[in-house]
Protein backbone atom coordinates (compact mmCIF):
# COMPACT_ATOMS: atom_id res chain seq x y z
CA UNK A 1 0.00 0.00 0.00
CA UNK A 2 3.23 2.20 0.83
CA UNK A 3 4.44 1.32 -2.40
CA UNK A 4 1.16 2.68 -4.57
CA UNK A 5 0.68 5.52 -2.50
CA UNK A 6 4.32 6.59 -2.96
CA UNK A 7 3.96 5.65 -6.96
CA UNK A 8 1.24 7.85 -7.06
CA UNK A 9 3.03 10.78 -5.46
CA UNK A 10 6.15 10.59 -8.24
CA UNK A 11 4.01 10.47 -10.71
CA UNK A 12 2.11 13.84 -9.65
CA UNK A 13 5.81 15.47 -8.98
CA UNK A 14 7.02 14.34 -12.50
CA UNK A 15 3.70 15.83 -14.45
CA UNK A 16 3.92 18.81 -12.31
CA UNK A 17 7.63 19.32 -13.05
CA UNK A 18 6.70 18.87 -17.04
CA UNK A 19 3.31 21.48 -16.71
CA UNK A 20 6.05 23.88 -16.09
CA UNK A 21 8.23 23.67 -18.53
CA UNK A 22 5.63 23.57 -20.89
CA UNK A 23 4.40 27.22 -19.35
CA UNK A 24 7.82 28.61 -19.80
CA UNK A 25 8.07 27.53 -22.66
CA UNK A 26 5.50 29.13 -24.22
CA UNK A 27 5.88 32.68 -22.55
CA UNK A 28 9.31 32.96 -24.27
CA UNK A 29 7.36 32.38 -27.63
CA UNK A 30 6.11 35.79 -29.37
CA UNK A 31 2.59 36.13 -29.64
CA UNK A 32 1.05 37.00 -33.43
CA UNK A 33 -0.20 40.01 -34.09
CA UNK A 34 -4.04 40.92 -33.30
CA UNK A 35 -6.73 40.84 -36.06
CA UNK A 36 -7.18 44.45 -37.63
CA UNK A 37 -9.29 46.36 -35.72
CA UNK A 38 -12.37 47.12 -38.25
CA UNK A 39 -13.17 50.71 -38.59
CA UNK A 40 -15.98 53.00 -37.44
CA UNK A 41 -17.61 54.53 -39.60
CA UNK A 42 -20.02 56.39 -37.13
CA UNK A 43 -17.31 57.98 -35.15
CA UNK A 44 -16.72 61.32 -36.58
CA UNK A 45 -14.04 62.14 -38.74
CA UNK A 46 -10.08 63.14 -36.92
CA UNK A 47 -10.07 66.69 -36.67
CA UNK A 48 -7.23 68.40 -39.20
CA UNK A 49 -4.19 70.03 -38.08
CA UNK A 50 -2.61 73.12 -39.06
CA UNK A 51 0.49 72.57 -40.97
CA UNK A 52 -0.09 68.90 -41.78
CA UNK A 53 -0.68 68.00 -45.00
CA UNK A 54 -2.13 64.87 -46.66
CA UNK A 55 -1.17 62.96 -49.35
CA UNK A 56 -3.05 62.26 -52.28
CA UNK A 57 -3.21 60.54 -55.56
CA UNK A 58 -1.36 62.25 -58.31
CA UNK A 59 -4.37 62.75 -60.51
CA UNK A 60 -6.57 64.07 -58.02
CA UNK A 61 -6.67 67.53 -56.44
CA UNK A 62 -3.81 68.83 -54.18
CA UNK A 63 -5.87 70.05 -50.46
CA UNK A 64 -4.07 72.45 -48.40
CA UNK A 65 -4.79 74.02 -45.00
CA UNK A 66 -5.96 77.39 -44.63
CA UNK A 67 -6.82 79.03 -41.34
CA UNK A 68 -10.67 80.81 -41.23
CA UNK A 69 -11.39 83.80 -38.57
CA UNK A 70 -14.24 82.34 -37.41
CA UNK A 71 -16.12 83.69 -33.88
CA UNK A 72 -14.48 81.03 -31.97
CA UNK A 73 -11.05 81.62 -33.32
CA UNK A 74 -9.05 80.53 -36.29
CA UNK A 75 -10.37 77.02 -37.75
CA UNK A 76 -8.26 75.15 -40.27
CA UNK A 77 -10.90 74.47 -43.49
CA UNK A 78 -9.54 72.78 -46.22
CA UNK A 79 -8.95 74.05 -50.06
CA UNK A 80 -8.51 72.41 -53.21
CA UNK A 81 -6.34 72.89 -55.64
CA UNK A 82 -6.55 72.27 -59.03
CA UNK A 83 -4.30 69.84 -61.06
CA UNK A 84 -1.68 71.19 -63.18
CA UNK A 85 -2.54 70.96 -67.00
CA UNK A 86 0.37 70.12 -69.16
CA UNK A 87 0.53 70.95 -73.21
CA UNK A 88 1.20 68.24 -75.19
CA UNK A 89 4.90 67.17 -75.42
CA UNK A 90 6.87 68.29 -78.89
CA UNK A 91 3.77 70.36 -79.69
CA UNK A 92 4.57 74.08 -80.62
CA UNK A 93 2.03 76.92 -80.59
CA UNK A 94 3.05 79.33 -83.30
CA UNK A 95 3.19 82.78 -82.70
CA UNK A 96 -0.23 84.78 -83.31
CA UNK A 97 -0.46 86.14 -86.75
CA UNK A 98 -2.74 89.11 -86.02
CA UNK A 99 0.09 92.06 -86.27
CA UNK A 100 2.57 89.69 -86.64
CA UNK A 101 4.11 92.55 -89.50
CA UNK A 102 3.71 95.02 -87.10
CA UNK A 103 5.56 93.06 -84.45
CA UNK A 104 8.55 92.81 -87.18
CA UNK A 105 8.34 96.19 -88.71
CA UNK A 106 11.80 97.35 -86.90
CA UNK A 107 13.86 93.99 -88.92
CA UNK A 108 12.14 95.55 -92.05
CA UNK A 109 12.93 98.55 -91.37
CA UNK A 110 16.40 98.28 -90.88
CA UNK A 111 17.16 96.51 -94.52
CA UNK A 112 14.62 99.13 -96.27
CA UNK A 113 15.41 102.39 -94.46
CA UNK A 114 17.63 103.55 -97.91
CA UNK A 115 14.90 103.76 -100.31
CA UNK A 116 12.69 105.72 -97.71
CA UNK A 117 15.04 108.16 -96.61
CA UNK A 118 16.98 108.34 -99.68
CA UNK A 119 13.78 109.72 -101.45
CA UNK A 120 12.89 111.86 -98.39
CA UNK A 121 16.28 113.78 -98.68
CA UNK A 122 15.59 114.19 -102.44
CA UNK A 123 12.25 115.93 -101.56
CA UNK A 124 13.81 118.03 -98.77
CA UNK A 125 16.30 119.81 -101.38
CA UNK A 126 15.27 123.68 -101.44
CA UNK A 127 14.82 123.40 -105.13
CA UNK A 128 13.91 120.55 -107.07
CA UNK A 129 15.80 120.59 -110.44
CA UNK A 130 15.95 117.84 -113.51
CA UNK A 131 18.96 116.44 -111.88
CA UNK A 132 17.13 115.70 -108.78
CA UNK A 133 14.37 114.11 -110.53
CA UNK A 134 16.35 111.95 -112.32
CA UNK A 135 18.06 111.16 -108.50
CA UNK A 136 15.00 110.06 -107.13
CA UNK A 137 14.18 108.21 -110.35
CA UNK A 138 16.82 105.74 -110.06
CA UNK A 139 16.34 105.10 -106.34
CA UNK A 140 12.79 103.69 -107.44
CA UNK A 141 14.74 101.46 -110.23
CA UNK A 142 17.35 100.67 -108.23
CA UNK A 143 15.20 99.24 -105.33
CA UNK A 144 13.08 96.98 -108.24
CA UNK A 145 10.05 99.24 -108.33
CA UNK A 146 9.94 99.34 -112.32
CA UNK A 147 10.21 101.48 -115.04
CA UNK A 148 6.51 102.30 -115.24
CA UNK A 149 5.41 102.41 -111.29
CA UNK A 150 8.38 104.52 -110.94
CA UNK A 151 7.44 107.15 -113.75
CA UNK A 152 3.82 107.16 -112.24
CA UNK A 153 4.91 107.56 -109.15
CA UNK A 154 7.71 110.49 -110.46
CA UNK A 155 4.67 112.63 -111.74
CA UNK A 156 2.16 111.98 -109.04
CA UNK A 157 5.21 113.42 -106.30
CA UNK A 158 5.95 116.47 -109.24
CA UNK A 159 2.87 117.66 -109.25
CA UNK A 160 2.22 117.83 -105.33
CA UNK A 161 5.30 119.31 -104.87
CA UNK A 162 4.55 121.93 -107.17
CA UNK A 163 0.92 122.45 -105.43
CA UNK A 164 2.13 122.22 -101.86
CA UNK A 165 4.95 124.89 -102.40
CA UNK A 166 6.43 124.88 -98.85
CA UNK A 167 7.47 121.84 -98.03
CA UNK A 168 8.01 121.05 -94.01
CA UNK A 169 9.61 117.51 -93.40
CA UNK A 170 6.38 116.27 -91.62
CA UNK A 171 4.69 117.17 -95.12
CA UNK A 172 6.95 115.47 -97.14
CA UNK A 173 6.68 112.20 -95.08
CA UNK A 174 2.65 112.46 -95.17
CA UNK A 175 2.86 113.28 -98.44
CA UNK A 176 5.78 110.27 -99.82
CA UNK A 177 3.33 107.89 -97.73
CA UNK A 178 0.29 108.65 -99.23
CA UNK A 179 2.03 108.08 -102.38
CA UNK A 180 3.86 105.01 -101.78
CA UNK A 181 0.71 103.44 -100.41
CA UNK A 182 -1.09 104.20 -103.54
CA UNK A 183 1.29 102.55 -105.98
CA UNK A 184 1.47 99.17 -103.15
CA UNK A 185 -2.02 99.11 -103.10
CA UNK A 186 -4.86 99.39 -100.22
CA UNK A 187 -7.43 97.75 -101.62
CA UNK A 188 -6.89 94.55 -102.71
CA UNK A 189 -7.70 91.67 -100.83
CA UNK A 190 -4.33 89.71 -99.71
CA UNK A 191 -6.62 87.48 -97.94
CA UNK A 192 -5.18 83.26 -98.59
CA UNK A 193 -8.03 82.08 -99.30
CA UNK A 194 -8.00 78.72 -97.08
CA UNK A 195 -11.68 78.35 -95.83
CA UNK A 196 -13.38 74.48 -96.53
CA UNK A 197 -16.64 74.17 -98.48
CA UNK A 198 -19.13 71.57 -97.17
CA UNK A 199 -16.64 68.04 -96.48
CA UNK A 200 -13.59 69.26 -98.43
CA UNK A 201 -10.57 71.37 -97.17
CA UNK A 202 -9.08 74.36 -98.36
CA UNK A 203 -6.45 73.85 -101.17
CA UNK A 204 -3.50 75.41 -101.36
CA UNK A 205 -0.61 74.34 -103.92
CA UNK A 206 2.82 76.42 -103.65
CA UNK A 207 5.15 76.70 -106.41
CA UNK A 208 8.42 78.19 -107.47
CA UNK A 209 12.10 77.77 -108.28
CA UNK A 210 14.32 76.02 -106.05
CA UNK A 211 16.39 78.14 -103.11
CA UNK A 212 13.49 80.69 -103.14
CA UNK A 213 12.94 78.76 -99.98
CA UNK A 214 9.68 77.30 -100.98
CA UNK A 215 9.15 74.23 -99.01
CA UNK A 216 10.39 76.37 -95.72
CA UNK A 217 7.90 78.76 -96.78
CA UNK A 218 4.93 75.65 -96.67
CA UNK A 219 5.91 74.86 -93.16
CA UNK A 220 5.72 78.31 -92.26
CA UNK A 221 2.47 78.75 -93.68
CA UNK A 222 1.25 75.39 -91.64
CA UNK A 223 2.23 77.58 -88.73
CA UNK A 224 0.57 81.40 -89.29
CA UNK A 225 -2.59 78.67 -90.16
CA UNK A 226 -2.55 76.54 -87.01
CA UNK A 227 -2.20 80.05 -84.89
CA UNK A 228 -5.36 80.83 -86.67
CA UNK A 229 -7.40 77.98 -85.27
CA UNK A 230 -7.18 75.70 -88.56
CA UNK A 231 -6.28 71.90 -89.03
CA UNK A 232 -3.72 71.39 -91.46
CA UNK A 233 -2.26 68.35 -93.70
CA UNK A 234 0.87 68.89 -95.77
CA UNK A 235 1.31 67.20 -99.08
CA UNK A 236 5.18 66.15 -99.92
CA UNK A 237 5.21 66.10 -103.56
CA UNK A 238 8.39 67.60 -104.27
CA UNK A 239 9.90 63.79 -104.61
CA UNK A 240 13.03 65.22 -106.33
CA UNK A 241 14.50 66.65 -103.79
CA UNK A 242 15.46 63.87 -101.09
CA UNK A 243 15.68 66.01 -97.78
CA UNK A 244 12.45 67.74 -98.99
CA UNK A 245 9.94 65.30 -97.70
CA UNK A 246 11.90 65.24 -94.18
CA UNK A 247 12.18 68.59 -94.40
CA UNK A 248 8.00 69.61 -94.55
CA UNK A 249 7.53 66.54 -92.30
CA UNK A 250 9.76 68.53 -89.29
CA UNK A 251 7.79 71.43 -89.92
CA UNK A 252 4.59 69.43 -89.71
CA UNK A 253 5.53 67.67 -86.81
CA UNK A 254 6.20 71.16 -84.55
CA UNK A 255 2.64 72.18 -84.78
CA UNK A 256 1.20 69.03 -85.00
CA UNK A 257 0.22 69.03 -88.34
CA UNK A 258 0.15 65.30 -90.45
CA UNK A 259 2.32 64.47 -93.43
CA UNK A 260 1.31 62.78 -96.70
CA UNK A 261 4.53 61.54 -98.62
CA UNK A 262 5.28 59.18 -101.45
CA UNK A 263 8.84 57.24 -102.50
CA UNK A 264 11.89 59.20 -103.67
CA UNK A 265 11.80 60.47 -107.29
CA UNK A 266 7.67 59.08 -107.35
CA UNK A 267 5.06 60.40 -109.01
CA UNK A 268 4.53 63.77 -107.42
CA UNK A 269 1.00 64.56 -108.51
CA UNK A 270 0.41 61.13 -106.72
CA UNK A 271 1.54 62.23 -103.71
CA UNK A 272 -0.58 65.43 -104.14
CA UNK A 273 -3.51 63.20 -104.77
CA UNK A 274 -3.11 61.09 -101.86
CA UNK A 275 -2.74 64.53 -99.72
CA UNK A 276 -6.23 65.54 -100.59
CA UNK A 277 -7.77 62.63 -100.30
CA UNK A 278 -6.35 61.89 -96.69
CA UNK A 279 -7.16 66.16 -96.26
CA UNK A 280 -10.96 64.74 -97.20
CA UNK A 281 -11.11 61.59 -95.13
CA UNK A 282 -9.49 63.15 -91.52
CA UNK A 283 -11.83 65.85 -91.58
CA UNK A 284 -9.19 68.87 -91.77
CA UNK A 285 -9.49 72.92 -92.37
CA UNK A 286 -6.58 72.97 -95.11
CA UNK A 287 -4.30 71.17 -97.26
CA UNK A 288 -0.95 72.49 -98.24
CA UNK A 289 0.91 70.88 -101.31
CA UNK A 290 5.03 71.92 -101.66
CA UNK A 291 5.77 71.07 -104.75
CA UNK A 292 9.21 70.42 -106.59
CA UNK A 293 11.58 73.52 -107.48
CA UNK A 294 10.67 73.27 -110.99
CA UNK A 295 13.77 75.18 -113.10
CA UNK A 296 11.74 77.34 -114.78
CA UNK A 297 13.95 77.11 -117.99
CA UNK A 298 12.66 73.02 -118.22
CA UNK A 299 9.98 72.27 -120.57
CA UNK A 300 9.63 69.42 -119.47
CA UNK A 301 8.73 70.26 -115.28
CA UNK A 302 6.91 72.76 -115.88
CA UNK A 303 4.17 70.84 -118.05
CA UNK A 304 4.43 68.29 -114.91
CA UNK A 305 3.52 71.35 -112.29
CA UNK A 306 0.71 71.48 -114.72
CA UNK A 307 -0.25 67.70 -114.43
CA UNK A 308 -0.12 67.91 -110.66
CA UNK A 309 -2.95 70.90 -111.11
CA UNK A 310 -4.54 68.56 -112.98
CA UNK A 311 -4.57 65.67 -110.95
CA UNK A 312 -5.47 67.39 -107.50
CA UNK A 313 -8.41 69.23 -109.30
CA UNK A 314 -9.94 65.61 -110.10
CA UNK A 315 -10.58 66.12 -105.92
CA UNK A 316 -11.72 69.73 -105.76
CA UNK A 317 -10.35 72.81 -107.64
CA UNK A 318 -7.62 74.47 -106.04
CA UNK A 319 -7.84 77.43 -104.22
CA UNK A 320 -4.58 79.48 -104.12
CA UNK A 321 -1.92 79.19 -106.11
CA UNK A 322 0.65 80.90 -104.38
CA UNK A 323 4.63 81.79 -105.80
CA UNK A 324 7.39 82.02 -103.60
CA UNK A 325 9.59 84.36 -105.25
CA UNK A 326 13.24 85.35 -103.86
CA UNK A 327 13.31 89.09 -103.05
CA UNK A 328 16.89 89.52 -103.30
CA UNK A 329 16.47 88.24 -107.28
CA UNK A 330 14.59 91.77 -108.12
CA UNK A 331 13.83 91.75 -112.01
CA UNK A 332 15.11 87.86 -112.40
CA UNK A 333 12.26 87.12 -110.35
CA UNK A 334 9.46 88.61 -112.78
CA UNK A 335 10.66 86.13 -115.75
CA UNK A 336 10.26 83.43 -113.08
CA UNK A 337 7.26 85.05 -112.34
CA UNK A 338 5.73 84.93 -116.10
CA UNK A 339 7.01 81.12 -116.52
CA UNK A 340 4.61 80.01 -113.64
CA UNK A 341 1.76 82.13 -114.29
CA UNK A 342 1.58 80.74 -117.84
CA UNK A 343 1.61 77.02 -116.12
CA UNK A 344 -0.94 77.39 -113.37
CA UNK A 345 -3.07 79.90 -112.62
CA UNK A 346 -0.99 81.80 -109.76
CA UNK A 347 -3.51 83.64 -107.41
CA UNK A 348 -0.64 85.11 -104.59
CA UNK A 349 2.59 86.20 -103.95
CA UNK A 350 5.10 85.20 -101.34
CA UNK A 351 8.01 87.38 -101.35
CA UNK A 352 10.77 85.81 -99.05
CA UNK A 353 14.32 87.70 -97.26
CA UNK A 354 12.96 90.99 -97.78
CA UNK A 355 14.89 91.88 -94.99
CA UNK A 356 18.09 91.41 -96.66
CA UNK A 357 17.53 93.56 -99.22
CA UNK A 358 16.85 97.35 -99.79
CA UNK A 359 15.07 96.48 -103.11
CA UNK A 360 11.57 96.45 -101.63
CA UNK A 361 9.91 97.93 -104.62
CA UNK A 362 9.55 94.28 -106.03
CA UNK A 363 6.48 94.13 -103.94
CA UNK A 364 5.00 96.51 -106.99
CA UNK A 365 6.85 95.48 -109.64
CA UNK A 366 5.76 91.87 -109.12
CA UNK A 367 2.26 92.79 -108.67
CA UNK A 368 1.92 95.03 -111.98
CA UNK A 369 3.72 91.92 -113.79
CA UNK A 370 1.03 89.24 -112.59
CA UNK A 371 -1.65 91.48 -111.70
CA UNK A 372 -2.11 89.70 -108.35
CA UNK A 373 -1.28 90.53 -104.90
CA UNK A 374 1.76 89.85 -102.76
CA UNK A 375 0.14 88.04 -99.87
CA UNK A 376 2.99 86.73 -97.33
CA UNK A 377 6.22 87.75 -96.78
CA UNK A 378 9.18 86.46 -95.15
CA UNK A 379 11.52 88.30 -92.58
CA UNK A 380 13.96 85.80 -91.50
CA UNK A 381 15.14 82.26 -90.88
CA UNK A 382 12.58 82.24 -87.44
CA UNK A 383 9.72 79.85 -87.69
CA UNK A 384 7.15 82.77 -87.02
CA UNK A 385 8.80 85.27 -89.28
CA UNK A 386 6.38 84.37 -91.92
CA UNK A 387 3.48 87.60 -92.09
CA UNK A 388 0.23 88.74 -93.85
CA UNK A 389 1.52 91.53 -96.17
CA UNK A 390 0.39 94.72 -94.65
CA UNK A 391 0.65 97.33 -96.98
CA UNK A 392 0.28 100.42 -94.02
CA UNK A 393 3.07 98.62 -91.88
CA UNK A 394 5.35 98.19 -94.87
CA UNK A 395 5.39 102.15 -96.06
CA UNK A 396 5.84 102.77 -92.55
CA UNK A 397 8.86 100.51 -92.69
CA UNK A 398 10.24 102.00 -96.35
CA UNK A 399 9.70 105.71 -95.04
CA UNK A 400 10.55 104.73 -91.23
CA UNK A 401 9.16 106.71 -88.11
Amino acid sequence: METVILAVVIAVVVLGALGGLIVGSRRHKPLPPPPPKTPDITAPPAEPHVGDEAETPRDEPRRTIEEVDLPGGPAPVAVEEPPVVEAPVGIEIPEPTAGRLIRLRARLSRSQNALGKGLLTLLSREHLDEDTWEEIEDTLLTADVGVQPTQELVERLRERVRVLGTRTPVELRALLREELLHLVGTDVDRTVRTEPEGRRPGIVMVVGVNGTGKTTTTGKLARVLVADGRTVVLGAADTFRAAAADQLQTWGERVGAHTVRGPEAGDPASVAFDAVKEGKEMGVDVVLIDTAGRLHTKTGLMDELGKVKRVVEKHAPLDEVLLVLDATTGQNGLVQARVFAEVVNITGIVLTKLDGTAKGGIVVAVQRELGVPVKLIGLGEGADDLAPFEPEAFVDALIGE
